[in-house]
């Protein structure tokens, strides 16, 4: 039962913003869970609530911006470190390199405000949380067969 909460939690904390697959799938492989149902739990989790975000987009902004009524626009530093990364390598250079820098779902925002399209921004977006997913995973795999800790199950 134990194991069971432990991919439920995998699911749910992949789907949270600013935990991302790529950190949640790591720690629990390290934590003995079964690699592969992590990874697919992992990506579903993170990449559902990317979508969500992608799809509610306007209502996302319409709610920001009732939210910041009245208070001065300040530009912050993740904010102008996105813009730069989007002048210079446009939708896929911030789909790819935003999701370690700021996490994927605000990455999918800011993609879709500096104006790629929902449908590109999609594909980059998934494409992108898949491979920092499958890396960290493997480096993570083989680094823990390589310090032989392959045998350690923490859920057990």
């Amino acid at each position: 039962m134990d194991t069971l909460w432990g991919y439920i939690l995998v699911f749910l904390l992949a789907a949270a913003p600013f935990f991302e697959a790529y950190g949640v799938i790591p720690l629990a492989i390290i934590a003995g869970l079964t690699p592969v149902p992590v990874i697919i739990l992992g990506l579903l989790g993170n990449i559902a609530t990317v979508l969500l975000v992608i799809v509610f987009i306007n209502k996302i902004k319409e709610w920001r911006q009732k939210k910041k009524e009245g208070k001065e626009k300040q530009e912050s530093k993740r904010g102008l470190r996105a813009q730069k990364l989007w002048k210079k390598y446009g939708l896929p250079g911030l789909a790819i390199i935003g999701p370690l820098l700021v996490g994927s779902h605000l990455t999918a925002v800011m993609c879709l405000s500096f104006g790629g399209s929902k449908k590109n921004t999609a594909y980059w977006m998934v494409g992108s949380i898949v491979l920092w997913s499958v890396t960290f995973a493997t480096l993570v795999h083989f680094g823990i067969d390589l310090l032989g800790h392959e045998e350690r199950n923490y859920f057990e």
